[in-house]
């Protein structure tokens, strides 16, 4: 077998090249061969295609970007120890304790092999939090499908579920919260985004770099196969079309194995603790293309590698495909020479494979060699970093003016509304997700103290001082639909509630912005329209956007999904033993109060989406300075101890947070409400939250919300005598019914 090198490519300028069917364009190949003033080796030709490509390169997305990091003050960079750009984002939280968080998508993978597309996921934004030198401690699986049951939802749903489970539960890391959301524009793209979040001393932060002339670079963990081959810079940037068979793009699917990446966590581990690493890189998308690019261009000179000492699970592999495969559970260490033999040593002790590959050298090229032969010799910054970036063309979609127009002012209120209580319980999206988490091994480790169903999910962080951490996930892809910049705020506006009514204070975001093509105008103007969203929310509720992914081409045929920037925000508790459980609890009396206002709110509701299939409207206002104040009441209603339950307000409104909040708690209430009884229960109003006060603290409580303008009310009181949610002027839903309906939807659907 021949191999192209670069002295073969020299002089044979004018050799055919199938650089279109590795996903670049015309006038990204010319850029190529000028930046290496000739033609590219098959290998550089690879490494260029899936480095270039809109998964790593982020060529459509960078110009809109950049808005994160110019809104960012000081004051909130100052939180921020790594950020946008890193593996993933670092902030400090006190007592020497540094937390890492990012999230990433492993859509269209999930969707064509859904088991190991889910499972891969997993295990490559677990390596992200392991390659900062923190233990990771728990996931998250933010999941959007098509219609509950539709055919295809039922082939894909339940291998990616298995997928998160198995992977994640292999590794013992508990899964503590995500998302399960049914539209249709997802059938035949659904959303898979992974969340890790990881822990460490702040001294033990490490970063990807390759610095010092002489140190070795050593490849350890899994060997290198062909799996995963073009899974970023074809795959990921493919629509999905109806006749588009899913075994044929089976080769650009990862397979994971948790059992070794649990191995290479704790070798990483006792690696970074001796202090014997210089800098660290994941082996995810692009594989060792990404890893030896990124590591080299940030440093502070060059790289030589020898491709053929990286081990192999297959024969006859070429240079371009040892460089562009995805094989799962791999790490590229930079190491000093004097620790060179410590590092195998602790590779040796938890059996796994290390190999020198390279070092680094002086100058400014990334020479990779394959059995003494040059077939890589590129200046590493234009493969991982001088990309292209396009200002790609932005348009209002010309129907969005009609889609606003279309309001839910006409549609149909029904008359039985116990009824449609049970109705709405029961719907796919506002269900328990039970059938999914039970799959997840929610407590392993023993650091879990809230998880699915709570609003948030909470981990300790140290076992001494009790320390902890919350986090939520959220989005409303109709809302987004109808106003990208207000659909993004209200996604931020709810994981940051979600994690305040954890009794926790938010500190930072990350995101996972999912949309149609780039390469669509109307999709562009919703992916502006919500970065600016999220990224001016964020300014105001003064906490920093770490980091996060962008995943564009999620369509079926010309069928965009919805706009969908997922946002995951982390909050810290001091002491997780004063956290707020989502549940009422059974102490007699005590006062529900909901705090906010309620208005007539119903555009991209879940009412209208599930009772009549309708999309139209504006999404309800949001108001981020009433958040963080209701934000703030909220965490001193924990730290005083004067709140024993709360429940944000979201999709299905009042009526559903009591639905939830009292088969949580398995309690029941009496609810007294004034006005519209529809409006008062089903409003998807923001800024509200269902807090339970016991009744000494029910003065202290409300005094505090009325010096500081917080509106409130009194709308019932819990009654553990009672196995009912009654509704006065309405009757009593059996708590038995609403569970029945509320926990029967997904069994029924996919057992």
């Amino acid at each position: 077998m021949s191999i192209d090198t670069v002295k073969n490519a020299e002089s044979t300028p004018e050799q055919d090249q199938p650089y279109k069917e590795l996903g670049l364009k015309d006038d990204e190949y010319a850029r190529i061969k000028e930046i290496l003033g000739r033609r590219p080796t098959d290998a550089e030709l690879a490494m260029y295609s899936v480095m270039w490509s809109e998964h790593c390169s982020y060529k459509s997305s960078k110009v809109h970007l950049k808005y994160f990091s110019e809104t960012t003050t000081d004051e909130m960079r100052a939180k921020m120890l790594a950020g946008i750009g890193e593996n993933a984002g670092v902030v400090d939280i006190g007592d020497g304790w540094a937390i890492t968080f990012k999230a990433e998508s492993h859509n269209h993978p999930s969707y064509v092999e859904p088991y190991q597309g889910a499972a891969t996921g997993v295990g490559g934004i677990v390596r992200d939090i392991l390659a900062m030198g923190a233990r990771p401690l728990a996931v998250m699986d933010p999941l959007r499908f098509g219609p509950a049951d539709a055919p295809d939802t039922r082939r894909v749903l339940p291998g990616i579920v298995a997928g998160v489970g198995g992977y994640g539960n292999c590794l013992g890391l508990p899964n503590i919260g995500g998302e399960v959301v049914f539209d249709p524009t997802y059938i035949g793209n659904p959303l898979v985004n992974a969340l890790c979040v990881g822990a460490m001393r702040v001294e033990d932060l490490h970063l990807a770099h390759a610095s010092g002339t002489g140190n070795k670079v050593i490849l350890y963990g899994a060997r290198t196969g062909l799996d995963g081959i073009g899974g970023v810079s074809v795959l990921a940037s493919e629509t999905f079309d109806d006749t588009a068979g899913k075994r044929k793009k089976l080769p650009s699917v990862q397979v994971g194995d948790p059992f070794t990446e649990k191995v290479l966590i704790e070798c990483s581990l006792e690696l970074f603790q001796k202090g014997i690493v210089v800098g660290i890189q994941d082996l995810g998308g692009a594989g060792l293309s990404c890893a030896t690019s990124e590591l080299a261009s940030a440093g502070d000179g060059g790289m030589h590698v020898w491709l053929d000492r990286v081990p192999l699970r297959a024969s006859g592999m070429t240079p371009a495909e040892i460089l562009s495969s995805e094989s799962q559970e791999r790490m590229c260490a930079v190491v000093e020479p004097h620790n060179v033999e410590a590092f195998m040593e602790v590779c040796r002790k938890w059996d796994v494979i290390a190999t020198e590959i390279g070092e680094v050298t002086e100058g400014d090229r990334l020479v990779i060699t394959w059995h003494d032969e040059v077939v890589v010799d590129v200046p590493p910054r234009t493969v991982a970093h001088e990309g292209p970036v396009y200002h790609r063309p932005i348009e209002r979609p010309a129907d969005q003016d009609a889609l606003i127009a279309n309001t839910p002012d006409s549609l149909e209120r029904p008359k039985d509304l116990l009824q449609l209580i049970k109705t709405m319980a029961a719907s796919p999206n506002l269900s328990s997700k039970k059938w999914v988490t039970e799959q997840y091994d929610r407590y392993v480790r023993g650091g879990t103290v809230l998880a699915q169903p709570a609003d948030a999910g909470m981990i300790r962080i140290d076992e001494r001082t009790h320390r902890g951490v919350a986090l939520s996930t959220d989005c409303n892809g109709r809302y987004t639909k109808l106003d990208p910049y207000t659909g993004a705020q209200l996604a931020l506006a709810e994981a940051y509630r979600n994690v305040a009514a954890s009794g926790a204070t938010p500190v930072a975001v990350t995101n996972c912005l999912n949309f149609g093509s780039p390469e669509d105008p109307g999709v562009m103007w919703q992916f502006e329209q919500a970065v600016k969203g999220l990224a001016d929310g964020c300014v105001e509720l003064g906490i920093p956007v770490t980091g996060g992914n962008v995943s564009f081409y999620n369509q079926t045929g010309s069928t965009a999904i919805l706009p969908t920037p997922v946002v995951g925000v982390l909050g810290v508790i001091d002491d997780v033993r004063r956290r707020i459980p989502t549940g009422i609890g059974a102490e007699a009396g005590e006062t529900l109060l909901l705090l906010g206002e309620t208005h007539a709110e119903f555009g991209g509701s879940e009412w209208a989406h599930h009772v009549h299939g309708h999309l139209g409207g504006l999404p309800p206002k949001v108001d981020l300075a009433r958040e963080k104040l209701l934000g703030e009441i909220l965490v001193a209603g924990s730290r005083d101890g004067m709140l024993s339950a709360a429940h944000d307000l979201s999709e299905g409104g009042l009526a559903q947070a009591l639905v939830e909040t009292c088969l949580i708690g398995e309690t029941g209430a009496r609810i007294f409400l004034e006005g519209d009884l529809f409006t008062e229960l089903f409003s998807e109003s923001s800024g509200r939250v269902l807090v339970a006060v016991p009744r000494t603290e029910e003065q202290r409580f409300t005094d505090m919300c009325t010096a500081r303008q917080l509106p409130w009310r009194k709308v019932g009181v819990v009654d553990p005598e009672s196995d009912s949610l009654e509704i006065q002027d309405l009757g009593q839903l059996p708590l038995a019914e609403l569970r029945a309906a509320w926990e029967g939807t997904l069994p029924a659907l996919f057992d």
